[in-house]
């Protein structure tokens, strides 16, 4: 008998990313792409077109999943067409909608308590509201709320309509800790009442392919990632891509009505509770601006500097923050003298920063209970060496640093062995290859002096934390 194949899909904001890989192990069997359009939205026909370009991959699979990234709204009218293009996570339209929202239906408590979380502009809910207030035919002609990999699943062969639990646990509309939708919040931010899809059971089948493969449920990208990269409860992930994220898979639900940490599910049944910022990669672009250098020579730039930098140190707010909340801030070079002006320490002092900003993002999830068993470092911006080096002393733990791989594609295609395999759990796959990093020592100052001009207060404009 021929070894059995699953694909697993990742379509992000920027393409569509698949990997064909054995069922039995999650061995890469080979890999196809292709580009999405730019914009912050986008027809979801768009995707398809681009998940059609790797068909030839696709249909040697007998299994299939797709993770997409959360929070695009797809609304689809009483024939299944899009009323609008998709509005995506990053369009930001809606933060009035999100202020509103969060005031009239009880407060930030209320928010965390009942959905998980403190909406932002990102959440499908407010995306919701903006059209309503905006768009009122649209809205009137709104049957069904999709999110992207919903869309992409329905298409590929689902029976109907269908998510997952840890996807729809970014919409704003459904609840980590029910396990339920909430359609008071849909109706009030919609202005009627539509129907979203139903949520699949982790590892559910849910239909079929044209070519007579499986189709399991999908989830969001996050919750891809997780999966692919094995996580169990008390694995901290920080993914340093053009953003940054936070999360750790964890037994119980977060309810953190600050707003810093989202709440979310899963892909397999527990939750996933996850803290963002705006800026991460984009800080070491950044500073290889300013100082003449490749990203490459950044690093060494910054591995020849002193720890602390000289004295100098970065809030590297570059285009405002998401955590903390200040979304009017720019970023803060301190502590520049005559001795210290250096390449070097402008190389190590952005280093730095980019790693307390996200150490801060690991203390919010320790204060949701979160207890690091071990800390993974991942994204385009963990192939920093100096990334690496500076982490563990910055962060006070060793620091495991996966392979880089298509992490979101690959926990799609565990999910499609799952469904495949039709057992209460997803398939136990190798742990990828990784380099563990230590330091001898805690730079608790570097912390310290980030900490005191984190917390000075912020400029007009901005929110403070």
């Amino acid at each position: 008998m021929s070894e059995r194949l699953v694909a697993g899909v990742d379509s992000s904001t920027q393409s569509t990313k698949v990997v064909l890989c054995r069922a039995s192990d999650g061995t890469v069997l080979d890999e196809a792409s292709a580009p999405h359009p730019d914009g912050t939205e986008c027809h979801p026909g768009h995707w398809w077109d681009a998940l059609s370009r790797t068909r030839g991959l696709l249909e040697r699979a007998d299994a299939v999943a797709v993770a997409a990234q959360q929070h695009g709204m797809v609304a689809l009218d009483g024939e299944g067409e899009a009323v609008r293009p998709a509005l995506l996570w990053n369009d930001t339209r809606s933060a009035p909608q999100a202020r509103a929202l969060i005031e009239e239906l009880g407060g930030p408590r209320m928010w965390a308590e009942r959905a998980g979380s403190v909406p932002v502009a990102s959440f499908t809910v407010t995306k919701l509201r903006w059209m309503a207030e905006h768009e009122p035919e649209n809205a009137r002609r709104t049957e069904r709320v999709l999110l992207p990999h919903d869309w992409l699943t329905l298409r590929l062969g689902s029976d109907g309509p269908v998510t997952d639990r840890g996807d729809a646990s970014g919409t704003g509309y459904w609840s980590p800790a029910e396990g339920a939708y909430l359609p008071d919040v849909l109706r009030a931010a919609l202005g009627r009442d539509a129907e979203p899809p139903r949520v699949a059971a982790p590892g559910e089948r849910v239909g079929t392919t044209s070519w007579g493969a499986a189709v399991a449920p999908g989830t969001g990208d996050n919750m891809g990632a997780a999966l692919g990269l094995g996580l169990r409860p008390g694995d901290v992930v920080l993914s340093i891509g053009t953003s940054g994220t936070a999360f750790a898979v964890a037994d119980a639900p977060a309810a953190d009505p600050s707003g810093l940490v989202a709440g979310f599910a899963d892909a397999t049944g527990r939750f996933l509770p996850l803290v963002c910022t705006l800026n991460a990669a984009r800080i070491l672009t950044a500073a290889a601006a300013m100082t003449g250098a490749a990203l490459d020579e950044l690093s060494a730039l910054a591995l020849a500097a002193e720890p602390g930098a000289g004295g100098l140190t970065l809030l590297p707010y570059l285009d405002g923050e998401r955590t903390p909340d200040r979304p009017g801030a720019t970023g803060v070079l301190a502590g520049l003298t005559t001795a210290n002006a250096t390449r070097e320490n402008v190389a190590r002092a952005a280093v730095e920063a980019l790693l307390c900003s996200l150490a801060d993002a690991v203390d919010h999830l320790a204060a949701q209970g979160v207890r690091p068993r071990r800390t993974l470092l991942i994204g385009g911006g963990a192939r920093a060496e100096a990334v690496r080096r500076l982490a563990p002393a910055i962060l006070g733990t060793p620091v495991t640093v996966p392979e880089p791989a298509e992490y979101v594609a690959l926990g799609a295609a565990r999910q499609a062995a799952w469904a495949l395999a039709g057992t209460a759990g997803a398939p136990d796959w190798p742990a990828p290859p990784a380099t563990e990093y230590i330091a001898d020592h805690v730079e608790e100052a570097v912390r310290e002096r980030y900490a005191a001009l984190r917390d000075a207060a912020p400029a007009p404009g901005t929110a403070s934390t």
